[in-house]
């Protein structure tokens, strides 16, 4: 006589053992981690730790970033921009026009901010442009774009951001906080 055992009852033996084993595990170390004071203080310890190191690899990504923003707008900067109406048309719309595709994707935020950036180099009403962006793009560019602008420093904006104060009619020239 030969016991045949099923596959089924195998899987289920092996899902019963692991599953036991498991809230056996849960059941150990919320024990521990109510009743041993050593052990809460590592988990804070190493909680803590995770976190500094969160906080730096944030900071060193923003560094970075402003690095990386600084360098195109200088590289920018000395490519030049057209000076021709038509030149400049053109060249607005090549741009702008670039942007909207780039900034579909989150990987290319900067280098679609670059492309708003020049087209508002090359616009007549940075102003009147400025506000179409802030109805048109998205937030995380926008920003970027705001960088790109404190740091270049030759466009004329009045306020920047779409506070209260910066619609055409009525801006007093003051950045809103």
């Amino acid at each position: 006589m030969s016991l045949s055992v099923r596959p089924t009852t195998i899987a289920l033996a092996t899902l019963g053992a692991v599953t036991t084993g498991l809230l056996a595990y849960a059941a150990y170390f919320d024990h521990k981690r109510r009743t041993d004071p050593d052990f809460r203080k590592n988990l804070k310890r190493e909680s803590r730790r995770i976190a500094r190191v969160a906080k730096e690899e944030a900071e060193a990504q923003g560094a970075n970033q402003k690095r990386r923003i600084r360098q195109t707008v200088t590289e920018a900067q000395e490519e030049g921009f057209p000076t021709n109406v038509e030149e400049k048309e053109a060249y607005f719309m090549n741009e702008v026009g670039r942007g909207e595709v780039l900034c579909q994707n989150e990987k290319t935020h900067v280098e679609a901010a670059l492309c708003f950036f020049r087209a508002l180099k090359v616009y007549p009403q940075p102003g009147d442009l400025i506000s179409i962006y802030d109805k048109t793009v998205p937030k995380p560019v926008l920003d970027i774009v705001a960088e790109m602008v404190a740091f270049d420093g030759s466009i004329p904006v009045g306020g920047f951001g779409g506070g209260p104060g910066s619609d055409a009619g009525g801006s007093t020239g003051a950045v809103d906080d």
